[in-house]
């Protein structure tokens, strides 16, 4: 009986999301004592932390336990047989943006391994890896989830799930994807007033943690790249990869390739008439600009890029760095259900895990 009393979770990535998910599974392995929740391996890029016989490795000191740890993290071959070999069922929980971690899914999903992750590229990456991740996990049993890979802790993948399997037809689905982007285009374009310089916005999300280290992996659409792509596919569209359809870059040509963030910001000042630009024929027109993401499921059409809103428009009305994403379907007609809040933080990404391992649990 003892098996099924208890659940392993792994843990790979133990930065900021993921010291956020250890400390909300301390707290559920309190509330919820069945079944044991023991957590047999943590590792980040330099460490790793676990026992050859899975003793369970204490919550409350984890973290530190880690930081003083001397072993050096097993190759990912390695990871999965020391999983399997585990005497009960095993939850991996992959809190990394990491590609190598993604594309070993599938062989940890074929050995009973089920996963739960925030990480975009296992799902955002080639067709073919998608289609062996949902191969693996039907053909073995186990489970994979990946709420936070869209909106973070918003309920955006499992809402368009319930439509997609209750047989309604999403027509588009559209929105704000990216918390950054939000906050830089609800400060360059507010509804109220005129707004800073497009350089000076862009610096101050970097001082305040919005970005990236370096602002272009934000600015070049990328992100919301990726998001679309999990949201189409779940929308039944084979999309091949987030390069395959048009997305708009906001980085100037001329510094694409500057060597740092930190000379691109520098450098971005003489570049801000493009943008305002773009604020004034908006404005002329009595809309605002803002950087979204659109699926268009008739015409199978994917895009990212600038789009002018009326001010009336619920996309023009979003607040700080909150994401929006709109569902059209045949069952909601022409109100659109939407889904709105906090689209970035560690916490609320974290909560998207939570949720998602709490859903494993209800069914291995």
């Amino acid at each position: 009986m003892a098996s099924t009393n208890q659940v392993f979770i792994a843990v790979i990535g133990a930065g900021g999301v993921g010291k956020c998910f250890l400390s909300q599974l301390q707290t559920l392995a309190t509330r919820r004592p069945v079944p044991k929740l023991s957590l047999c391996y943590i590792s980040t890029s330099k460490k790793a932390l676990f026992k050859h016989d899975y003793t369970s490795i204490p919550y409350e000191s984890a973290i530190n336990d880690l930081a003083a740890s001397t072993a050096a993290p097993l190759g990912l071959t390695k990871v999965v047989d020391y999983l399997a070999a585990a005497p009960s069922k095993v939850v991996l929980v992959d809190n990394t943006s990491s590609q190598d971690v993604a594309n070993a899914y599938p062989v940890f999903l074929s050995r009973g391994i089920s996963i739960v992750t925030p990480n975009k590229k296992a799902f955002s990456g080639s067709y073919t890896l998608w289609q062996d991740i949902f191969t693996a996990a039907t053909t073995s049993g186990a489970k994979v989830y990946h709420e936070s890979s869209v909106g973070a802790g918003l309920p955006v993948i499992s809402t368009l799930k319930d439509l997609v399997d209750t047989g309604d037809e999403v027509t588009k689905i559209e929105g704000v994807f990216s918390g950054t982007m939000s906050f830089l285009f609800n400060s360059f374009a507010p509804l109220e007033g005129s707004g800073g310089k497009w350089s000076e916005e862009v610096k101050k999300a970097k001082e305040l943690g919005y970005t990236e280290p370096d602002p272009r992996d934000d600015l070049n659409g990328l992100d919301v790249a990726r998001k679309l792509t999990i949201l189409a596919r779940l929308a039944g569209l084979p999309v091949e990869s987030p390069t395959s359809f048009p997305v708009q870059s906001l980085i100037p040509k001329e510094l694409e390739s500057v060597a740092s963030g930190d000379e691109f910001l520098q450098k971005l000042p003489e570049f801000d008439s493009q943008m305002e630009e773009t604020k004034a024929a908006a404005q002329k027109q009595g809309k605002v600009v803002r950087f979204v993401g659109s699926i268009d499921v008739a015409t199978k059409s994917v895009k990212v890029g600038l789009e002018m809103f009326d001010r009336s428009h619920p996309i023009a009305a979003l607040k700080g760095s909150d994401n929006i994403i709109s569902f059209y379907t045949k069952r909601y007609g022409s109100n659109p259900l939407i889904v709105q809040g906090a689209g970035a933080g560690g916490d609320v990404t974290a909560m998207g895990v939570t949720s998602d391992l709490l859903k494993v649990l209800s069914q291995i």
